[in-house]
């Protein structure tokens, strides 16, 4: 059942950078089909959320420069739903953005945020989750994330830790204690262990006037910056007005301007085939693989000895691959790379060192 007030945010502007060279500035990764599901992780997160909300109450918050990609993938959307971001400002102004435009349409509704590039498996258990989180939002002055039960020292995500149970007809809800971000292996480890850890999934559910308060309180400087634009917004004059704020907002977190200061947020633990794919690894953790743990996207990959790699190739491109152990070969227009799995943090050195030496037009 859907309700008129629930009303969803995709956060969809960044650029994918661990995934180059698939992901590029002109098309990043959420625009791509990095599985080869045929469909593009913006869709399958449109699809994901219309469990939830009509599709009218779906805006996504991107780049300037990529407008015309949003409505290409999801031409259900009209102009007025996808929001332009002049310049890239971290979580925390996106969603400001966003909450000022909905508070105008709806100051009743109740919001989901999620981001535009996860994976998620297994959708009855996400959408039985996020249907408590809006049960409890739409009556608590809370700040509700998503919690993924850990299933290894993870070293490249944010963790929570949590503290009391807080209510008795959800179950595992609780009350935030603390918020960790990437820590160190013997950190993860410890986390692990000890079973009062959760992976942060980035996901967030609150009502708008909760959000709102939380803002003024916490980022007040931003909170009225969007307020003194909120009368151009759903005009013609909506564009330039954000343009000025952006010029003067500073760039941070939700996370780190709010969530870790309020006293009122809570998360409900769950778990239901998470990954926010934010690199090659977790990429081959996430594909089917063949007999020899290769994760293959291509039709015209031809493997010989070769063990726990990653090719994505067109499929128009006959590849032929020998010898190679834990390796990624990823081909992208007019870019091969061949690197080591273990060296894949590498990847934005070789970006940087790209663009230095040979031109942004490969980046």
């Amino acid at each position: 059942m859907v309700s008129k007030n629930v009303y969803c945010v995709i956060m969809a502007g960044g650029i994918g950078s661990r995934f180059w060279p698939l992901s590029r500035s002109s098309k990043p990764k959420q625009f791509l089909d990095i599985l080869g599901t045929g469909k593009s992780l913006i869709q399958q997160t449109y699809q994901r959320v219309t469990r939830f909300c009509d599709a009218e109450n779906i805006l996504v918050v991107t780049g300037t420069a990529y407008r015309d990609l949003v409505l290409e993938h999801l031409p259900e959307l009209t102009p007025d739903q996808v929001l332009l971001e002049p310049m890239r400002r971290n979580t925390a102004p996106c969603i400001a953005y966003a909450n000022q435009v909905i508070y105008k349409r709806n100051p009743n509704a109740v919001v989901i945020v999620a981001p535009s590039d996860h994976l998620i498996l297994e959708q009855d258990k996400f959408e039985e989750t996020i249907r408590h989180a809006i049960d409890f939002a739409s009556r608590e002055n809370a700040l509700l994330t998503i919690g993924i039960n850990p299933s290894r020292p993870e070293t490249g995500y944010g963790y929570i830790q949590i503290c009391k149970k807080a209510d008795k007809t959800i179950p595992n809800l609780f009350k935030v204690k603390t918020f960790t971000e990437k820590p160190n292996l013997e950190l993860a480890k410890v986390f692990l262990e000890s079973g009062e850890f959760f992976w942060n999934a980035g996901i967030f559910i609150w009502s708008i006037k909760s959000i709102n308060k939380a803002f003024e309180q916490h980022l007040p400087e931003i909170y009225q910056l969007f307020r003194e634009v909120s009368d151009k917004l759903d005009t013609s004059e909506q564009d330039f007005g954000v343009q000025h704020v952006y010029a003067e907002c500073k760039n941070i977190s939700i996370d780190y301007g709010i969530l870790e200061k309020a006293d009122n947020v809570y998360v409900i633990c769950s778990e239901f085939g998470w990954s926010d794919l934010g690199t090659w690894s977790s990429m081959h953790q996430n594909s089917t693989k063949d007999t020899f743990d290769n994760a293959v996207v291509g039709s015209n990959v031809m493997t010989y000895d070769v063990t726990g790699s990653i090719i994505n190739v067109p499929s128009n491109k006959l590849v032929v691959v020998q010898g190679l152990k834990d390796y990624i070969i990823a081909e992208a227009d007019n870019i091969l790379l061949v690197c080591k799995r273990d060296h894949e943090q590498d990847i934005k050195r070789y970006q940087n060192d790209v663009l230095l030496e040979k031109g942004d037009k490969y980046i």
